[in-house]
């Protein structure tokens, strides 16, 4: 009976016993391919390979496993295999299974690999972009920060010495401490003379008026380049797929942190259009709410101050055709005070798509970079609403380009047409109109355009234009009569001596 002295001897030897029979176990070998592929020789294999796939443990077994699928898929290919009878929607097709089951055991291998330090070097990229393409509100900025500053101090954690956090600025608002940093630079270098002497026009405290803040791009700038530190750390640490898998793994939960951290972080779309409007100080115009709605009553405010900036971004942010209409009836009666860049764009967009409350705006404001688009509908006869429109702002803005589309518009068929081809012509003034204006005026079948001819001759105020007119005092219509005197007034008086 055993009094316990050598239950050690005899764990030890056991230990040894188990050592030497795993020592002896065989080592699992690689399936072999069949000789004769099969379905069944062929199933068989497939199953082995699966069996190898469950217990690979690194990049290497799993490149081995690929192998395998590759001589399987190469065997397959070779074998002679029944085919599945057309006719029967549930013959059996084993060639099929079998190339199912070797794309199966192929996403097996693709799901068992990595994770791979690309992988975060890949989702710290698309982080960086997301900063960069988004436009923050300052709460969704410094939000966004936040998530960040956590993720840089995860990486770091993660990977020991390769990224150093301390060393990896996070607070965007450094932006504002470097660009107020460098005017202090350029202050200390222009404010003093050849003798030492402060230049005149700074106060005493040196102050030139720049403040020195960094601009939102400045800000996000700071974020990105923290994402590119933490990023070339992880190139430089060299990670393995199979050594280092835990790092790995502790960085993409990391990368996952931080894109849930700037999914959440608020962005400018997130806001409802009344807060993006007072954030952007539309309403600031306004004592207090007046007028209802107060969108309105700021937009008239707008109007008389000539701010344009103010009235496209309402037209862009209020939806509703009350808000469209108004905004738009504001840049008409500014005529060419609310002409500019931005303006002209937002007009010529419309005026593209057929507007016509555009194109009218257009003409108020003199706009010459509408010629181009205007004269493509000149010859619009199906459409007389869009002709009117078009004819009267290429006659306001002075389109000389335009004299002989609209000359050729004297002859069309819709009577209520002819008369502003005719106006238009006139408001254009260019003498090479005389002639054909001249001609509506003898021959056209209506009064209206007859008068609107006499009209036109009298704006370019040549004298042969005049007197073209003026033969026709004693012209039984009355509106046409009327043009005739006028001329023939304008003619006395620059013949009488002053």
């Amino acid at each position: 009976m055993s009094n316990g002295d050598d239950e050690p001897a005899d764990a030890s030897e056991e230990a040894d016993a188990a050592d030497t029979a795993e020592a002896d176990e065989p080592e699992a070998t690689a399936p072999t391919l069949p000789d004769e592929a099969t379905e069944e020789s062929l199933t068989e294999y497939l199953e082995e390979i699966e069996a190898l796939l469950e217990d690979a443990e690194t990049e290497a077994d799993l490149d081995d496993v690929e192998a395998l699928l590759d001589d399987a898929e190469d065997a397959l290919a070779d074998a002679d295999l029944p085919e599945p009878d057309e006719d029967d929607e549930d013959a059996d097709d084993p060639r099929g299974d079998l190339e199912d089951r070797i794309a199966e055991l192929r996403e097996g291998v693709e799901d068992a690999r990595g994770p791979y330090a690309e992988d975060v070097v890949e989702a710290i990229g698309t982080a960086a972009s997301t900063l960069e393409d988004t436009e923050w509100t300052a709460e969704g900025r410094g939000d966004a920060a936040d998530a960040v500053e956590t993720f840089v101090d995860a990486a770091a954690e993660a990977v020991d010495d390769a990224i150093d956090a301390d060393a990896i600025e996070t607070d965007p608002d450094a932006a504002d401490a470097d660009e107020t940093d460098e005017v202090d630079a350029d202050d200390a270098d222009d404010d003093t003379d050849a003798d030492g002497e402060t230049e005149a026009g700074n106060d005493e405290n040196g102050d030139d008026g720049n403040d020195g803040d960094g601009t939102d791009d400045d800000r996000i700038a700071v974020l990105v380049d923290a994402l590119d530190a933490v990023e070339a750390g992880i190139d430089g640490a060299g990670l393995d797929p199979d050594d280092d898998a835990e790092t790995i793994a502790a960085l993409l939960e990391a990368t996952d942190a931080l894109e849930n951290g700037l999914e959440d972080a608020e962005e400018w779309d997130d806001l409802e259009t009344h807060e993006q409007l007072r954030a952007q100080g539309y309403y600031d115009v306004l004592g207090h709410y007046k007028d209802y709605p107060v969108e309105w009553a700021a937009l008239k405010e707008h109007e008389a101050r000539g701010n344009v900036d103010m009235i496209l971004l309402a037209l862009d942010a209020l939806q509703s055709e009350f808000m469209e209409r108004h905004c738009l009836e504001a840049l008409e009666r500014m005529g060419k005070r609310g002409k500019t860049e931005a303006s002209l764009e937002e007009l010529l967009g419309r005026a593209g798509k057929r507007d016509q409350f555009a194109i009218r705006i257009l003409g108020k404001m003199a706009a010459a970079d509408a010629v181009e688009t205007l004269l493509e509908y000149v010859d619009e006869d199906s459409n007389p609403q869009l002709q009117k429109a078009t004819f009267k702002a290429l006659g306001e803005i002075g389109a000389t380009d335009a004299v002989g589309p609209l000359a050729e518009k004297l002859t069309m068929e819709n009577d209520h047409v002819r008369p502003l081809a005719a106006r238009a012509l006139g408001l254009i003034g260019d003498t090479r109109a005389i002639d054909p204006l001249a001609d509506a005026l003898a021959e056209d079948d209506s009064d209206d355009v007859r008068a609107a001819a006499g009209w036109a001759l009298r704006q370019i105020g040549t004298r042969e234009a005049l007197e073209a007119v003026a033969e026709y005092a004693d012209e039984r219509s009355f509106i046409v009569q009327t043009e005739a005197e006028k001329a023939q007034a304008t003619l006395d008086a620059a013949a009488t001596p002053a």
